[in-house]
This record gives C-alpha cells, structure tokens and sequence, in this order.
C-alpha cells in the first residue's frame, strides 16, 4: 500500500513549476510575510485608542491635608457674635475630600479625525513599504529559477555529449582491436567522455545547491522549473519603458506623500480652540459654602457644571518651520521618486538591450547547430574509413556541444530579460 502511495505521489511532486507559481509561493513563504498581520491589529488598536477621544474624561480623587493656618472670622466679628450667642469658630484645620471629575469634549476642531487620517496613512505606509521589501523576492526568484533551469539545459547537452563520445569511443575500441584505428584515438575520446562526465557530475552538484536554495525560498519540497510557453505575451523592444504607478514602489511613494499632506493638514487643526462640558462634585470639608462650614464644621456634597473654552495658540509658534519642514520632507520624496524612475528606464534599457540581443544570436543559433551537427556526421564517417584521426572528431563534437549550450543559454538569459522587465515595469506575468 506504501509503495502505491508512494507512486502515485511521485508525478505530482516532480511537476514543473512554472515561475508565477514560484514567485507566489515565494511571497508568502517569505517571514517579512507575517508583518501584515501586525500592522493590520496595530491598527486597529491605534484607531480605537484615538475613537476613545470621544469618551469622557473621568478622574477620582481623594484627599486629606491638615494647614497652619485658615480662614476665620475676624476677632471682633466672633465677640459680636459671641453676644448674640452664636458661636463662629471659623474652617477647621482638618481638611479632607472624596470627589469626581467629568469632562466631555464636544468640540475639537477636528482633532480627533485627523489623528485618525494620519494614523491610517501611516499604517498604509508601513504596509506600501512592506509589499516592496516582499517585491524583491521576486527579482531573487527569476534569478534562482532561471539559473536552475539553465542547469537543467546545460545538464542535458552534457549527456548527450557524454552519450555520442560514449558512442564512438565504442567504435573506436572495436576499429582498435580489429587493426583499423590507433590506440592513441581511443585513448583521445575516451579522455574527452571522462572530462564529459566529471562536467555532468559537476552540473549535477550545482543544480542541486541551486535548487535547493529556490525550494527554500518557494517553502517547497521540490522545485521543478520549466522553459515559459510561447504563449506568454513578450513584450516588444520599447512597448513599455515607464513603471506601472501600481508598482509597490510608486505606491509607497504615494503613500508617503499622502502621509506628509495629512501632516500639515494636521498643524493648522492643532491650533483650534476646543470646547468641553466639565462637571464636578466632591464630599468633604470645606464644601462651596464656607460661612456655613465655619458654623457648622461637617462634610458636605458640592459640586457644578459648565462649559470650559481652551484654545493653545503655542503652536503658531512653530507653526511655519512645521509646515517648511514637512515641504522639505515631501521634495525629498518626490526626489527618491525620481531617482527611482530615473534607474528603472536604465534597467528597463538594458533588458531591452539583452532581449534584442539574445534574439538576434537565436535566430542564426540554430542554423549554426545544423551545420556543426553536419560536420559532426560527416567526421564521424570518415573516422569508420579510417581517413580523419580521432582529434578531429572530438574537436567536432566539443564545437556542436557548444553550438547547443550556447543557444539554449542565448533562450534561458532571454526569457530571464523578458521577466526582469515585466518585474521593473510591474506588468502582470500570465501563462
């Protein structure tokens, strides 16, 4: 039962991944991946604290505090009392109280919305700055993929090497033994198989680390990279020679301008006056009536409401460098924008270069195979009439070998260009 578990699995972990794939599993195998979660409650967290504005303020306090020295009555006012047989002792010096304090905001000029507004645009920069640290990976990917799949070429024109000069060493060895070939051509073609397998065996090791290092990033058990269809729409030289404004990149620039235009925003709403409903009581002693609490010296309820105005004008004091310094942050901004355009169409010329390159070598790639794979069998005819020595024939094969690598390495850096391009430029990479 195993063993049938075990193939019928077996196609399915060896199925060619196409890059899109890879790159998707790349994203969010990613541990940068796991930041999105934490912005996303900071958030929240953050919006609720500043909605919390609206409540009201509730302070309890409690007191109690002995003076040297406090209101009274006058000496001579107590003896006029004292005649009429009222005793005015005045405030005790023992003095306590238990209250409450309430103030609700019912006006802030805004205050409160605008800290919310700048407090998303912040959160909406550190994700924007997020998704460009996690588009990076996709240039790593293309590269690691790419370099797998050059491999796997590479690997198979050396063991279709290895196998033609496997077969003519064969052929030699029986020329040799019947007297109709030198040992030396033998030993020339059997040398030149062994350098062939010690390559296949290096490729080998290569592609393995290679590949590795691709699943490790893909969080993939096994990664099988294949050649892009022809289907996939290349792009011409020139089509598109500007970034897409949803590349991460002009997104987190955006973000950041929005961001820096909240801010100032933010400066005039700080400085508007703000009105709020107070109400306050308290039990203790002395109360609000302190001719009563000198005659009757006991703890009271007191307490009042109203209206309070404040309006902090200490931030006209900075106000216009607040506002010069947030300018200078944005022109730095739009400078890093710049910079950033400027280096994007460099790149975006110089794929555009290679693609043009590579196209215009495989266009003559395949006749040049031809022609070395001619000469090849033509060798290899003459060496069975005995009429070429076999360093001809090995420098044949070793030119038709080159002929093949260098065209399948002329595709492979071709399609890596066209990605490249399709990543700086942010168009949609279908199949």
């Amino acid at each position: 039962m195993k063993k049938l578990l075990i193939i019928l699995l077996l196609p399915l972990a060896t199925q060619a991944q196409t890059l899109e794939v890879c790159m998707q599993s790349a994203e969010r195998n990613y541990p940068l991946i796991k930041k999105y979660d934490l912005i996303s409650k900071t958030k929240e967290l953050t919006l609720s604290n500043i909605q919390k504005g609206w409540l009201p303020l509730v302070s309890v306090s409690a007191q109690t505090s002995y003076q040297s020295a406090v209101t009274e009555w006058p000496s001579q006012m107590k003896a006029m009392y004292q005649q009429m047989g009222l005793e005015m002792q005045g405030l005790k010096k023992e003095q306590y109280r238990v209250g409450i304090d309430v103030q609700q905001t019912i006006y802030d000029g805004g205050s409160i919305r605008s800290k919310q507004d700048v407090s998303r645009l912040e959160n909406d920069v550190q994700i924007e700055q997020t998704r460009v640290s996690l588009y990076e990976v996709r240039h790593r990917v293309t590269q690691l993929y790419f370099s797998v799949l050059l491999l796997d070429q590479q690997l198979q024109l050396y063991r279709d090497r290895e196998t033609l000069l496997l077969k003519n060493e064969d052929k030699l060895d029986k020329l040799f033994r019947h007297g109709a070939a030198a040992e030396c051509d033998w030993k020339a073609v059997r040398a030149e198989r062994l350098m062939a397998s010690q390559a296949v065996v290096n490729i080998e090791t290569q592609r393995k680390s290679l590949a590795r290092t691709l699943a490790e990033f893909c969080g993939m058990e096994y990664v099988s990279p294949q050649i892009p269809s022809h289907r996939v729409r290349q792009p011409s030289i020139g089509s598109q020679d500007f970034v897409s404004l949803s590349h991460p990149q002009m997104r987190f620039f955006d973000a950041r301008l929005s961001l820096a235009d909240a801010q100032e925003r933010s400066l005039g709403i700080a400085i508007r006056p703000h009105v709020t409903l107070f109400a306050s009581g308290y039990y203790g002693y002395p109360g609000y009536n302190m001719f009563e609490d000198m005659i009757q010296r006991h703890g009271t309820l007191n307490g009042m409401v109203g209206l309070r105005l404040t309006w902090n004008i200490s931030g006209l004091y900075t106000l216009k460098n607040d506002r010069a310094q947030i300018n200078t942050n944005r022109q730095r901004i739009e400078i890093e924008r710049d910079l950033f355009l400027f280096n994007s169409r460099l790149d975006i010329m110089k794929h555009d270069a290679d693609i043009e390159r590579f196209r215009a070598q495989l266009q003559t790639d395949d006749e040049i195979i031809t022609l070395r794979k001619a000469v090849r069998i033509a060798s290899e005819s003459k060496l069975d009439h005995g009429i070429i020595v076999a360093s001809d024939l090995v420098r044949d094969i070793n030119q038709e070998s080159a002929a093949c690598i260098a065209r399948a390495t002329h595709e492979i850096e071709m399609w890596e260009a066209i990605y490249q391009k399709m990543i700086t430029t942010n168009e949609d990479i279908t199949h």
